[in-house]
């Protein structure tokens, strides 16, 4: 079944109901989502679109956050296409791999980026470029505009390709994990029965909606239950609170977001009991939440944070409990394994590992992805062979089958709930005048949970001015990515093997973020 054909079957019978409140009173119905999904779904099939080595044409998306960014989604699904979310921080070296790799149909871009765009597209082949700005402005709403409201969604089968979404390694070039449309709804139904989603909940949605944390998780549960969203352009403390506190119907009754979100609501005096009251869930990933967060958000709001565990592979894969009967929910766990998912630890060798011993995570389940796009090899390294996909994580399960996370797979850096690949932000300081080398690493971060730094040892002879190669960074590469702190050093650290021993440097620069 065609992913929106599931998620269109759930929305109300009347659907002049609001679907989406924007901060500031504009809303979307589900009439409106119903309308605009169809006259993007008909551009996109009026353009004739042609895909590659098989697969269903790719529509890619560099675009700001915005309701018509989700329409986008939607209507790529409604059309039978194949969405590629970006994240709009990438810069023209970032976006000219993945649209290289990718070979989209269509790019979608921002307004203010389509000077650049426009020749690494032309370069790329691509057939259709469009813009999309965050105030419903752009070439695409234009184009759109004159297309019938009324569209057939395409016949698309569970394991027909719906979406690719890059994810980081610790080793390599990116990959592109292909999903299918049975892989991102048998994830939505599940999450939808194991978080008891409701009629009447309200989701405040202010999590990017490049990644499968804000498009897929927050937004496939409110879209399948049929139930409003109140839609932040960004996270904002504040704003979230204000949505929070604001007891005009329909109230907010749920919060998606990341630790670092948790942190910055905590330091707002305004989150109280008495406001969350009326709250159902608060649900945080992405990446590790802070015992102290944990504890402190209890206190503060009487509320126990839900944490779950997911890849941009697998969707989500574990959860600690929703419903108190089925269980505590557990700080520094991400729950059991999700109904239908299974998870098991292995050792070295491969065999499965008694209960709370530590090894390597592997899991199974319709939500697991059928590839890297275009990486045969990758894909065969990634699955064990009775199946199972090699998370890259390592952990424990207790003997309540609560699944405790607790080291990744060599040094993939989390900041702010946003993946790091030091070896891609060490590959461009490498390349700065006067640098030997360099050792990209995470460490403990008051706001984002890890800080991204770089430990540089400079050639013979110069002077390296960390302020002056930070600039440079961050015309490089996506904000997120740019090291806090860059120290200089005359040697790194090395075993036997030359190996450069990153843990060390952890543990020598843990207070490099630290103020």
């Amino acid at each position: 079944m065609n992913l929106f054909t599931a998620l269109r079957a759930a929305w109300p019978a009347t659907l002049e109901e609001p679907a989406i409140l924007l901060d500031g009173g504009q809303s979307y119905s589900w009439q409106d989502l119903d309308r605009a999904t169809a006259m993007l779904a008909n551009l996109l099939d009026s353009l004739k679109l042609k895909g590659v080595n098989g697969r269903p044409p790719v529509v890619a998306a560099h675009v700001d956050k915005s309701v018509e960014s989700l329409l986008l989604y939607l209507a790529t699904l409604r059309a039978g296409a194949v969405y590629l979310p970006l994240n709009p921080a990438y810069k023209a070296a970032e976006l000219d791999y993945f649209v290289a790799d990718a070979r989209p149909a269509v790019l979608v871009c921002r307004p203010q980026d389509q000077d650049w765009v426009v020749p690494l597209a032309a370069h790329r082949h691509v057939k259709h470029l469009f813009t999309l700005g965050d105030q419903q402005t752009g070439s695409l709403l234009a184009h759109a505009a004159v297309q019938s409201d009324q569209h057939d969604t395409a016949k698309r089968q569970s394991d027909d390709l719906a979406a690719i979404l890059y994810t980081s390694g610790t080793t390599g070039r990116s990959k592109g994990a292909m999903l299918t449309h049975g892989n991102l709804l048998s994830n939505a139904r599940t999450l939808l029965r194991h978080w008891d989603w409701r009629t009447d909940d309200v989701l405040i949605h202010a999590l990017p909606i490049f990644h499968i944390h804000g498009l897929f998780v927050a937004s496939h549960c409110a879209l399948l239950a049929g139930t409003p969203m109140r839609w932040l352009g960004k996270f904002d403390a504040a704003t979230v609170i204000r949505h929070i506190k604001d007891t005009h119907r329909p109230r907010a009754t749920v919060f998606m977001g990341v630790p670092t979100m948790y942190g910055r609501l905590l330091q707002d005096p305004e989150l109280t009991g008495a406001h969350c009251d009326h709250m159902r869930l608060f649900v945080s990933g992405s990446a590790p939440l802070l015992p102290a967060a944990f504890e402190d958000f209890q206190a503060m709001t009487g509320h126990t944070i839900l944490e779950r565990y997911g890849m941009s592979e697998t969707g989500m894969l574990c959860s600690n409990p929703c419903r108190p009967r089925e269980g505590h929910r557990v700080s520094g766990s991400v729950g059991p394994a999700l109904p239908g998912v299974q998870v098991r630890i292995v050792d070295d060798a491969g065999a499965v590992c008694p209960v709370d011993a530590v090894g390597h995570v592997e899991v199974k389940g319709p939500n697991v992805f059928v590839g890297y796009l275009g990486m045969p090899d990758k894909t065969a390294e990634a699955f064990t062979a009775d199946g199972w996909f090699r998370t890259g994580d390592v952990g424990r399960i207790d003997d309540l089958s609560y699944i405790h996370l607790v080291g990744r797979a060599k040094d993939l850096i989390i900041t702010g709930g946003f993946n790091v690949y030091p070896a891609e932000v060490e590959s461009h300081i490498d390349k700065m005048p006067g640098v030997l080398e360099s050792a990209v690493v995470g460490v403990p971060h008051p706001d984002f949970g890890e800080g991204v730094i770089a430990v540089v040892v400079p050639t013979p002879d110069a002077q390296l001015d960390e302020a002056a190669m930070i600039r440079a960074l961050k015309n490089m590469i996506a904000g997120y990515k740019v090291p806090k702190r860059i120290v200089v050093t005359d040697e790194l650290p090395r075993n036997a093997m030359g190996k450069v021993q990153k843990n060390l440097l952890r543990l020598t620069y843990q207070d490099a973020c630290q103020g």
